[in-house]
């Protein structure tokens, strides 16, 4: 017999209003921009999606050139998708992919030209064997595009049924207003911004936080454990000595480790629930390289709430 999903899978996890939409995201979403592409262990990939989607997580999150090589996690993906789930669950399933970054050569493989943003959504789509795409989006503002010829692409992509919503990523304070101003006047509204937001990369609190929250467009933070926090990680348990920090950083890893433990969380754990305390946030983007891993990071979820002594200390080691 083939794989089941488990009947418990919306029992456990959270799931949060993206915006003013209709949409809902599990407070904890998985990214396939490592673990999954032509270079990794195929049956692992398909063993952490599958326990992923046991576990309540419904969003699915790849861009065009994941791998590596580019484009083969959304063909591994793809091909799970059709050993695993058919068409019986792709309805359960919130899958996004993005173009933006380069992909193939020459002057249409990148940025954000019409072009290149409509192409790529076109071979997303193939890769992956689906009719359409449920999130699409801009991956990084170009510089060389007016941000307009870029907005009316994913306009089109969605009015085309290629996508079902729009969204952007990457992009600072200014140009995610000019963005969001362009889309709404287009009638596709923006659904989602995708910024890098942890505990220690905390740009999208100066403005953008306030931003998408006034226009009612989720976000959706990548990122949330900084190569930082795994190496704290590591130098709490003592697994490496090689990368274990020293002077000033370990000592705050120290401490933000015991105010982990009265939580009784581990560090990822409680870095995880920091990011989710911000009810701004829809949702954090994880990636995972096992379904214990992937269990860990879950736990996150037992304990969300934060006290205002907690807060307030971590906030003192932290500056």
């Amino acid at each position: 017999m083939g794989y089941i999903p488990s009947q418990e899978r919306y029992t456990a996890m959270q799931y949060n209003r993206c915006g003013n939409s209709g949409v809902l995201l599990p407070a904890i979403s998985l990214g396939l921009w490592q673990n999954f592409g032509s270079i990794d262990n195929f049956e692992n990939g398909r063993k952490i999606i599958r326990h992923a989607f046991d576990k309540g997580i419904t969003h699915f999150d790849l861009a065009n050139n994941y791998g590596p090589v580019s484009g083969s996690a959304e063909e591994n993906f793809g091909k799970i998708l059709r050993q695993d789930f058919g068409c019986s669950y792709r309805d359960e399933m919130l899958i996004s992919s993005k173009a933006g970054y380069t992909m193939w050569q020459g002057p249409y493989g990148d940025w954000g030209s019409r072009k290149h943003l409509i192409t790529s959504c076109n071979q997303s789509l193939k890769r992956m064997g689906l009719e359409y795409i449920d999130i699409f989006y801009s991956h990084r503002p170009d510089p060389n595009t007016p941000v307009e010829e870029t907005m009316i692409a994913l306009d089109y992509i969605v009015r085309s049924g290629k996508a079902l919503y729009a969204g952007i990523c990457n992009y600072n304070v200014e140009q995610s207003r000019q963005a969001i101003d362009i889309l709404k006047n287009l009638g596709t509204p923006c659904l989602i911004h995708q910024p890098k937001y942890s505990m220690f990369v905390r740009w999208v609190e100066d403005g953008l936080l306030d931003i998408l929250d006034n226009n009612g467009i989720g976000c959706i933070a990548f990122a949330p454990l900084e190569q930082s926090m795994r190496t704290a990680s590591m130098y709490i348990k003592g697994i490496t000595e090689g990368l274990r920090p020293a002077g000033t950083t370990g000592y705050y890893i120290k401490k933000l480790n015991e105010i982990a433990q009265k939580r009784n969380q581990s560090l990822a754990q409680m870095s995880l629930a920091w990011v989710l305390k911000d009810k701004r946030v829809t949702s954090v983007l994880i990636g995972a390289g096992s379904a214990e891993q992937l269990d860990n990071n879950l736990a996150a979820l037992n304990n969300l709430k934060f006290t205002d002594e907690e807060l307030s200390a971590i906030e003192a080691i932290l500056h």
